[in-house]
């Protein structure tokens, strides 16, 4: 994820720390890497020595604290180098809850993409490289407007046309890094102690390696953001920027400059509800069409890949600009099938049809008559919001408005389910369930802070008939 900001905003990257040289070599990494094991294992010495005399109780209390201690120390010193490692934590923070102890998700879900910036010197030396004599037809802002672990973001002009650009250029050597980075995650891991090294966690490894590659892919990025251009060419509600593919290459993207507000920007909270409320409405259906209809997920649910352009005029539609498709999942029609019976169950508020829908992986087949009943259950909750309001007696009043539309910032709907999950989990001897399930929630969790943060109103009816 690359955070591309509004007017308004590019000016804070001139106050960030800048940097002159990227640790993108394999023996600086496994320095720095080697260097945080070392101390961890001293901690992890001295800790066990200090407990030895404790009863149980208390140690069990004195290890969870050390625990926290020991993942937050891990993520600071992740947090010191770009590239794969930090998007690997992140990684493991967004999808690992099955997998991961909760001080380790907390303590990754503080890696922040937004850190220093590389200086221009050397971002010029890698656009020279890239672009050769190219790079004359083209002024480049030499401050960024955006940073994140595998990138940074400038504007440019095309001298010839006027055209405002943006380039997403990639920091030399971190496509390289990627397969020894996830061996220097997992030595960390093991020798911090804080993960069990299961099966389920080489898998995941697996899944990130592969994603990772594909996000360093900017030939495939390129081609994914045309794709997503032509489909919502001629639905006013959406921009997507517009590949240039002159000046575009496997490391880096260039593409129209697309201006808009963040979604936590105060500017978007004055806007008028029912035209907030316009906007949730197209961000959910969004999500519906890329599961159900092209079968293809942008699967970071960020904020930051998303902009609203507010209209000057009332009578004109606000523009939901779409951002980033790196983080692009592909999914069969084994599990589109499944999640449109699972979708068609939320909606009727049918819990015989939701048990009935849950097939076609161990998960779901090897689970017990009462776990099945917990677990549709659970899924139930998690499709209120798509779930016909005359059918279903379980939403809470306030959270529907005279309209029936359901009202998201009075649901307090991810507590709601995480509650709920928790007692669903403890039923049983847990099995982690399909990525792509876990792929799928994260941006339903991702859509539900979205509708949130904006307070919209969204019509069930609207958002789910389409494809049932």
């Amino acid at each position: 994820m690359v955070i591309f900001m509004a007017h308004d905003t590019s000016r804070s990257s001139n106050n960030k720390q800048s940097i002159d040289t990227l640790k993108t070599s394999g023996f600086e990494r496994r320095l720095s890497i080697a260097k945080t094991s070392l101390n961890i294992g001293r901690r992890w010495a001295g800790n066990s020595v200090s407990g030895m005399f404790l009863d149980k109780q208390a140690r069990t209390k004195r290890n969870q604290i050390f625990m926290e201690a020991q993942a937050n120390y891990v993520a600071e010193e992740l947090g010191k180098l770009k590239g794969s490692v930090v998007k690997i934590g992140q990684m493991l923070a967004m999808y690992g809850e099955h997998i991961l102890p909760p001080e380790i998700t907390r303590a990754l879900q503080t890696l922040n993409d937004d850190t220093a910036t590389l200086t221009w010197p050397k971002i010029e030396q890698t656009l020279q490289a890239t672009l050769g004599d190219k790079m004359n037809e083209l002024d480049i802002n030499p401050v960024p407007i955006g940073t994140a672990s595998l990138a940074q973001v400038h504007r440019a002009t095309v001298l010839e046309t006027g055209e405002q650009v943006v380039l997403k250029i990639q920091y030399p050597g971190v496509a390289e890094a990627i397969d020894s980075d996830l061996a220097l995650f997992k030595r960390l891991l093991r020798v911090s102690n804080i993960v069990p090294q299961t099966r389920a966690l080489d898998t995941w490894f697996e899944e990130i390696r592969d994603l990772l590659h594909h996000e360093v892919d900017y030939n495939a990025e390129a081609a994914t953001t045309e794709r997503f251009y032509g489909r919502l060419a001629h639905d006013p509600r959406y921009v997507v920027p517009k590949i240039n593919r002159k000046y575009s290459s496997s490391r880096l993207l260039c593409m129209t400059y697309e201006p808009g507000v963040s979604i936590n920007s105060e500017a978007l909270q004055l806007v008028p509800h029912e035209r907030r409320n316009a906007i949730g409405q197209a961000a959910i259906e969004i999500m519906m069409q890329e599961i159900f209809v092209w079968g293809e997920m942008q699967t970071d649910p960020n904020f930051g890949n998303y902009l609203v352009r507010i209209s000057e005029n009332p009578n004109e539609l606000d523009k939901l600009v779409l951002l980033d498709f790196g983080a692009i999942r592909q999914f069969d029609n084994t599990l589109l099938t499944i999640a449109r019976s699972l979708l068609r169950a939320g909606y009727h508020h049918d819990h015989k049809a939701m048990m009935a829908g849950m097939t076609g992986y161990d998960f779901f087949d090897t689970m017990s008559d009462k776990v099945r009943a917990d677990i549709a259950s659970l899924f139930l909750l998690a499709t209120e919001p798509f779930s016909h309001p005359d059918v279903n007696p379980d939403i809470p009043p306030n959270c529907l408005d005279e309209q029936k539309r359901y009202i998201w910032a009075n649901s307090k709907l991810h507590s709601r389910i995480s509650a709920n999950a928790t007692t669903a989990i403890q039923s049983f001897e847990f099995n982690l369930p399909p990525k792509e399930f876990m792929f799928i929630s994260r941006k339903f969790i991702g859509a539900y802070t979205f509708l949130t943060v904006i307070n919209a109103h969204t019509n069930s009816e609207k958002l789910v008939k389409p494809f049932l």
